[in-house]
């Protein structure tokens, strides 16, 4: 949703400077320092590729002035779409009692972002490199599914402490794009190979 709203924001060229807000938030990061210039769509590249949590702050602050602000346009656009379990309250899914969603719901985001051909391009790309002032970074997908599985095309990975392993996958064949979602799921590769491959196969049995 933070890749999403952030590149219908318009604009993604634009440089951003790194506010202090967004250096040092836990989790995965690009390790972004206070004062670092690097445009946004590059920030979405890394949020999305690297699960930059920083990148993810850095984006909310720039598209919307603070990170509360950007979570207000997270739930207009969850409202838009149908979300109807869902509610954000940060850009980067760290754990909160009133940040949530469900399996369903990231399959319906999914389907939705999807469309968007640069989120396409972004969340279906293994390897980017960003330039985060005169320094180049190198960023690698941590969704092992584009390499595991023929005709992957994203999306995400996630996890944190409290919600585990999480993996949104989605593949296409002939035409059909098929989405799969699981949330606390150890064994997720696996898992979504075997649910795909499940569902091509009940497509080819028609």
């Amino acid at each position: 949703m933070t890749a999403l709203v952030a590149l219908e924001a318009g604009d993604t060229a634009r440089q951003v400077s790194v506010s202090g807000e967004a250096v040092g938030v836990e989790g995965s990061s690009v390790y972004l320092k206070t004062g670092d210039n690097l445009t946004l769509d590059d920030l979405v590249w890394a949020l999305m590729l690297e699960s930059a949590n920083d990148a993810a702050a850095a984006i909310a602050i720039e598209v919307a002035g603070s990170v509360a602000a950007f979570a207000e346009k997270m739930n207009a656009k969850a409202a838009e779409i149908g979300l109807s379990s869902t509610h954000f309250t940060n850009p980067h899914g760290l754990d909160n009692e009133d940040h949530y969603t469900t399996a369903r719901d990231l399959a319906k985001l999914a389907a939705y972002a999807l469309r968007n051909p640069r989120f396409r391009e972004i969340v279906s790309t293994y390897k980017h490199t960003i330039n985060v002032g005169n320094e180049r970074r190198y960023l690698l997908n941590h969704n092992k599914m584009l390499k595991l599985y023929d005709g992957a095309i994203g999306v995400k990975t996630g996890y944190t402490k409290h919600s585990g392993r999480c993996l949104v996958s989605a593949a296409e064949r002939d035409g059909v794009t098929l989405i799969a979602v699981t949330l606390n799921a150890p064994d997720d590769w696996n898992d979504h190979r075997a649910m795909l491959d499940c569902g091509f196969g009940m497509l080819e049995a028609r």
